[in-house]
């Protein structure tokens, strides 16, 4: 009796044994586990320009971005001045912004590893449809905010540092307006849809970029009066944060958003933006 009952124990203990061991090699957890340690952070934090977000650029292309990668993309739109700063703050794994002085200040500082030029579009200068300070067959930019100056139409200003802001000022060259003096010109220190939309309420004129202005046009009382001039070309680059400035970047990330923003695939979708709803392209690649 004791010789069986030592058996069965022993026979008893094998199973456990063979259970455990089997629990070690398959246990989800524990698999689950061991694949969380091994994947890399998914989201990717980008700081931008307003246009590029209002213009609805950035919303068709990163559905795209994000279903071929599995990375989520956190938009934070503003002017370029404060979208360069949200990167300088540690709040940012690259930027995407137009103001190619802003953007080398920000490499010599040693907060970005290099400026990528990729995409430009046009600037161009939107009013009231009766054009009152009549700029319409001006040649460029610069001639045309001489009429708005000397007839003091109203004019409304970005006002906040941004690429379109600091484009406007290069346009009014040494003699800006002040807004503090001159009661015609108007500072507003909002982002380009906001300040479209004050031109059209108060019947103004605004510098704004030609794909922002086409993806509202149609809720604006506003006309698009010029579009020509070397003044008015609009540049956008990417550039990631460096990770020996900055702690807590997703490097990785960063990297892999900009080779797809750089590639054939994002190229093509760009080319095409604005082409089936405007009949026209909205942004344009530059030559590689």
């Amino acid at each position: 009796m004791k010789k069986l009952l030592a058996i069965l124990l022993a026979a008893l203990l094998v199973l456990s044994l063979a259970a455990c061991g089997s629990k070690t090699e398959t246990d989800p957890s524990a698999t689950q586990s061991e694949q969380s340690s091994e994947v890399a952070n998914t989201t990717i934090r980008l700081s931008t320009t307003t246009s590029v977000n209002d213009s609805g650029l950035l919303p068709y292309l990163l559905p795209v971005f994000e279903k071929a990668t599995g990375y989520k993309v956190e938009v934070q739109s503003a002017g370029t001045g404060a979208a360069i700063q949200k990167a300088i703050d540690g709040n940012a794994d690259l930027i995407l912004v137009h103001a190619k002085a802003s953007e080398e200040e920000f490499i010599d500082g040693g907060y970005g590893v290099e400026r990528l030029p990729f995409m430009y579009n046009y600037f161009v200068i939107v009013g009231p449809k009766d054009d009152p300070a009549g700029i319409a067959d001006c040649e460029d930019a610069a001639a045309a905010f001489a009429k708005i100056r000397e007839s003091e139409s109203k004019f409304i200003s970005r006002g906040d540092e941004s690429g379109t802001h600091k484009a406007e000022l290069k346009i009014w060259g040494e003699d800006a307006p002040d807004a503090s003096k001159d009661a015609w010109y108007i500072s507003a220190g909002q982002g380009m849809g906001a300040c479209l939309t004050m031109a059209s309420e108060q019947q103004a004129y605004c510098l704004t970029d030609k794909a922002t202005f086409l993806s509202m046009e149609k809720d604006l009382n506003l006309g698009l009066l010029l579009e020509k001039g070397d003044d008015m070309k609009n540049t956008y680059s990417l550039i990631a944060v460096n990770p020996e400035k900055i702690d807590g970047l997703n490097v990785d990330g960063a990297k892999a958003l900009i080779d797809w923003m750089l590639s054939d695939e994002a190229s093509e979708l760009i080319a095409k933006y604005g082409q089936e709803e405007y009949g026209v392209s909205l942004f344009y690649l530059l030559e590689k």
